[in-house]
C-alpha cells in the first residue's frame, strides 16, 4: 500500500529508487539509523524481485538528487510527504534546485490539514481528534506492483554496507539489532499474528509488562514498511466481526496520527513547550547531573524503572506504559528537562518517530496538547503493583540480586559502555531520591511556578 510506487509503475517511465544518507541521516541518533540501515538492506531484495533496484548516495539531498537527475535525465522527484520539518525543508530545497517535486501520502491516514475543527483549526484534545479521524474515509489500501519500468542504465550506487549505519551503536548494535524485525514482510507477518492472537485480548493486556500484548508494529510504521492504512482497515474489519480489542488498538493508531499532525502545525514540537507558559519552567538542564547519568544507566534504584531502561537498551524498544513511567521520573520526579529525556529516546529508540517522540514527551511533562496535568506523577511502586504484580518484568530485566538471571537481564551489561565497568555481581543501587520526596518537591516546584 504505497500510493507513490503505485503510482511510479502505472507511469510507464523509468523509475529509480534511491535512498540518500543525507542530512536527515546524519540527524538521527544511532540506534534508528541502525535500523533504517536494516530496512534498506530489506528493501533492496523486495526492489530487485520487481525487476528494480536501490541506488545509494549520499551528500545533501537537493545536491545529491539534481546530480543524479542530471546523470540520468530524470524529469521529477517523487516521495512521500513527511510530516516533520526537516523533510519539509528538504523537499522545498530540491524544488529550489530546479527539480520539479511531487509528494504523495502515504505515511499519515489523513493529511494534516483534512482533519480539523469546525472552526477550521487543528484539534488541540485527543478525543475529538479521535472521532473526526473514525469518521473520515481513508480510502482502501493499493495493490503491490509486479514491475517497476527500468532505466536503459542504471546509474552507479554507492555500498549500503560502506555506510556503516551500525557504527554509532558500538557494541550494543549486535544485540539491538537482534531484537528487531525489518522488512515488509516481517511487518505483515506481525500483524496478522497480532490480528489472530492478541488482538481479542489487547484492552487488558496491553498494560500487563510481562505479557508485551502490544502489535510492536511502531518500528514498521516508522520506516515505512507497512502503511498505517493497511492497519486500520484491517483492525476495522476485526471491530466489525466484534474483536473486543479493536477500538482500543484504534485509538492507538489514532494517538500516532494526532502526534503527526501535532508536529506538522507545530515544527517546533521537539524543542519548545506547546504551551508557551511552561517555557520558563525551572527544570534542571545539566547534562552531567549524576541523577540524570543513573536514568541513562538504568541504576536510578527504583526496579520498575530500570527494568523499561534496560529493555531499552537490550532491545530498542520499550513497553509504552514503561515510556511513560520512566519519562515522568525523569521529568517530574527527578525535575530534568523533558527534552534531555527526548533526546535520549531519539537516540536510544529503533523505533523512533520524530512527531510521536516529542508528542510524549510533551504529554507527560504536563506541556504539550491534552497533556496530562503536571501534578500526576507517575508512582514506580503503584505503576509496579498494577502492571508487574508478580515482579516477572522486573526479572526480566535485572540482573542483580538473582542467583541464576535470565538472558535477557544479562544482555544488559553487554550492552551499555564498558567504560561504565558495570556487571551483575554490583549491589542494586539505592534510589537516587525517594518516589515519595521526589513527588512532593515536583509539587512544591510546580507550585511555586504557578504562583509567579
Amino acid at each position: 500500500d504505497n500510493p507513490l510506487l503505485h503510482a511510479a509503475a502505472r507511469a510507464g517511465r523509468p523509475v529509480i529508487p534511491v535512498a540518500l544518507n543525507d542530512e536527515a541521516v546524519a540527524a538521527m541518533g544511532a540506534a534508528p539509523r541502525m535500523r533504517w540501515g536494516m530496512a534498506l538492506a530489506a528493501f533492496a531484495p523486495a526492489l530487485a524481485e520487481l525487476g528494480s533496484r536501490l541506488i545509494c548516495r549520499s551528500g545533501p539531498a537537493d545536491r545529491a538528487l539534481a546530480a543524479l537527475a542530471r546523470e540520468t535525465g530524470a524529469s521529477e522527484v517523487w516521495l512521500t510527504a513527511l510530516p516533520d520539518p526537516l523533510a519539509r525543508a528538504q523537499e522545498q530545497a530540491v524544488q529550489a534546485a530546479g527539480l520539479t517535486v511531487r509528494a504523495f501520502p502515504g505515511f499519515l491516514l489523513a493529511p494534516p490539514e483534512a482533519i480539523a475543527t469546525g472552526q477550521g483549526r487543528p484539534f488541540r484534545v485527543f478525543t475529538p481528534f479521535w472521532r473526526a479521524l473514525a469518521a473520515h474515509d481513508p480510502g482502501d489500501p493499493l495493490p503491490a506492483p509486479g514491475r517497476l519500468p527500468a532505466p536503459d542504465h542504471w546509474p552507479s550506487s554507492e555500498r549500503l554496507e560502506d555506510w556503516r549505519l551500525e557504527q554509532a551503536m558500538q557494541r550494543g548494535g549486535p544485540l539491538v539489532a537482534a531484537h528487531q524485525n525489518p522488512g515488509e514482510a516481517r511487518a505483515r507477518a506481525r500483524l496478522e499474528a497480532f490480528l489472530d492472537h492478541s488482538l481479542d485480548g489487547y484492552a487488558a493486556a496491553r498494560d500487563d509488562l510481562a505479557a508485551d500484548g502490544g502489535s510492536k508494529l511502531s518500528e514498521n510504521l516508522a520506516y515505512g514498511e507497512i502503511s498505517p492504512r493497511m492497519v486500520w482497515h484491517a483492525a476495522r474489519a476485526a471491530q466489525e466481526r466484534g474483536s473486543p480489542g479493536a477500538e482500543t488498538f484504534l485509538r492507538e493508531l489514532a494517538w500516532r496520527e494526532f502526534s503527526q499532525h501535532a508536529l506538522w502545525h507545530n515544527p517546533t514540537l521537539p524543542d519548545s513547550p506547546l504551551d508557551p507558559a511552561w517555557a520558563g519552567f525551572p527544570w534542571d538542564r545539566a547534562e552531567d547531573s549524576p541523577a540524570l547519568l543513573a536514568w541513562r544507566q538504568a541504576r536510578t534504584g527504583m526496579p520498575l524503572v530500570d527494568a523499561g531502561l534496560r529493555e531499552l537498551w537490550v532491545t530498542g524498544r520499550m513497553h509504552n506504559r514503561m515510556r511513560m513511567l520512566t519519562a515522568s521520573v525523569l521529568c517530574k520526579t527527578l525535575l530534568i528537562d523533558w527534552r534531555i529525556g527526548l533526546r535520549w529516546f531519539a537516540d536510544q529508540l529503533t523505533d523512533w518517530d520524530a512527531a510521536a517522540n516529542a508528542l510524549n514527551w510533551q504529554w507527560v511533562a504536563g506541556t504539550g496538547p491534552d497533556a496530562a496535568p503536571f501534578f500526576r506523577v507517575f508512582s514506580p511502586d503503584a505503576q509496579a503493583a498494577r502492571h508487574d504484580a508478580t515482579g516477572a518484568y522486573r526479572r526480566r530485566w535485572l540482573a542483580e540480586g538473582q542467583r541464576h538471571p535470565p538472558a535477557t537481564a544479562l544482555a544488559f551489561f553487554d550492552a551499555v559502555p564498558s567504560s561504565w565497568g558495570l556487571s551483575p555481581g554490583d549491589p542494586y543501587p539505592p534510589p537516587v531520591i525517594d518516589p515519595s520526596e521526589g513527588r512532593r518537591r515536583a509539587l512544591a516546584a510546580f507550585e511555586r511556578f504557578r504562583k509567579r
